[in-house]
């Protein structure tokens, strides 16, 4: 399996061969077991160097040696080496520099491409043809997407509610969509147990211990985009916890090999009516206590973040901190980061700008330092909640008569 030498639990230590565990450390089980995976890392930094912008392949298969699957197949779509971009109009507003890692740019319009890519390339190396995943729609739309590039099936389970866009993604794809009559973790429970009881391919965040290897492509980029240089802070939206983990993991592995001299601070943004993880950090506890949820972000709507005990160590060991955000502040978000850098983003994808905004106002950054945000999904994938961010609507004409009344008022 690559490079991979070990898998370590999260929470005992334990250390497991790849051979040996596939999933969750059976000491811990799945919600405190998520394993961490460990590379020869001496082997890595002695026979890898950083590649020349202009090599190729550009997309997230240029980091194949610090991943967990060979890559013997790969998927045919691009995914990964989005574009990082320099936020100049919000500079001038606050003063700090700023870039956007526009990760709605993506096959399927979101982050979690990088981990289902890894996810299905994983899958196919241990023979398997079926994939199953629980998703409130990111996560499903980039497994249904992928896994149809390469002729695996995808079965997946979304709770009631998830939005319209997102659902028709995966029935596109042409994937088995079962609609669970209840919230984002019932049916991840129900994935898992589907997956466990067939020996179904598991995509399921936190549980598969390869998805945050995937993710963490987007630090690598991030880095390499930089000059190999880091920003001060990374702003990161944090539902089940498992990309800001991730990106942190990208870091400390280009530390390790000796591609950069430095380390970020983690910021995770939660909505405020989602924020387990962001309470469990204040109040300095190791797990989140489950929580009723509602907020407008559908893609961080979690009561039970899967990957929580490796969320809140990434954030404390940079230093950082959480911030949570109302749903008028999220809303608020969508239209100001269209209108100041071209990127139209989702309700959870904007959550880092409110995050950001809102630290500002409270000096929690520092002027003239240099933060990314990190905007996970694309606008178009939730319009309904688009339409509300904004006051404005069409202006109805039938002619130049009324065309230039409206321009004069």
């Amino acid at each position: 399996m690559g490079r991979v030498v070990e898998l370590v639990c999260s929470t005992c230590k334990r250390s497991y061969s790849p051979k040996e565990v596939q999933y969750t450390c059976p000491n811990c089980g799945t919600l405190k077991g998520t394993l961490e995976v460990i590379y020869d890392y001496e082997e890595i930094k002695s026979n890898w160097k950083r590649l020349n912008p202009n090599e190729g392949p550009h997309s997230h298969w240029r980091y194949l040696p610090l991943l967990p699957v060979k890559g013997e197949n790969l998927p045919p779509l691009r995914i990964g080496w989005t574009p990082l971009l320099r936020a100049i109009s919000l500079e001038r507003e606050l003063n700090i520099k700023i870039y956007v890692k526009d990760e709605g740019a993506n096959p399927s319009g979101s982050l979690k491409d990088r981990a289902s890519s890894v996810a299905i390339v994983d899958a196919i190396e241990k023979r398997k043809d079926t994939i199953a995943a629980a998703s409130t729609g990111n996560a499903a739309s980039s497994l249904s997407a992928i896994a149809a590039s390469m002729g695996l099936r995808s079965i997946i389970f979304v709770p009631k509610g998830a939005p319209k866009a997102k659902v028709t993604q995966l029935l596109v794809y042409g994937a088995i969509v079962f609609e669970v009559q209840g919230t984002y973790d019932d049916a991840f429970d129900l994935s898992l147990e589907l997956s466990l009881k067939k020996g179904i391919y598991s995509r399921n965040t936190a549980f598969n211990p390869y998805l945050g290897e995937g993710k963490k492509t987007a630090s690598l980029e991030i880095a390499e985009q930089l000059g190999w240089k880091v920003p001060d802070y990374l702003i990161v939206p944090v539902g089940d916890g498992c990309i800001i983990q991730g990106l942190w993991k990208g870091f400390k592995d280009l530390y390790r090999i000796g591609f950069i001299d430095s380390l970020p601070k983690m910021i995770g943004v939660q909505a405020e009516g989602s924020s387990p993880l962001a309470q469990a950090f204040f109040s300095g506890k190791e797990e989140a206590v489950a929580t009723k949820v509602d907020t407008i972000a559908d893609s961080i709507k979690v009561a039970i973040p899967r990957d929580q005990v490796k969320a809140l160590k990434a954030v404390r060991e940079s230093g950082g901190t959480f911030v949570t955000v109302t749903d008028t502040e999220i809303l608020n978000a969508i239209p100001y980061l269209a209108r100041k850098t071209g990127i139209f983003g989702e309700p959870a994808g904007v959550t880092p700008l409110a995050g950001l905004l809102k630290l500002k106002e409270e000096s929690e950054i520092e002027e003239n330092s240099t933060v990314v945000l990190v905007m996970t999904g694309n606008g178009l994938k939730d319009i309904e909640s688009a339409l509300k961010s904004v006051d404005s609507e069409p202006l109805k004409v039938k002619g130049i008569e009324d065309v230039e009344r409206f321009l004069t008022n």
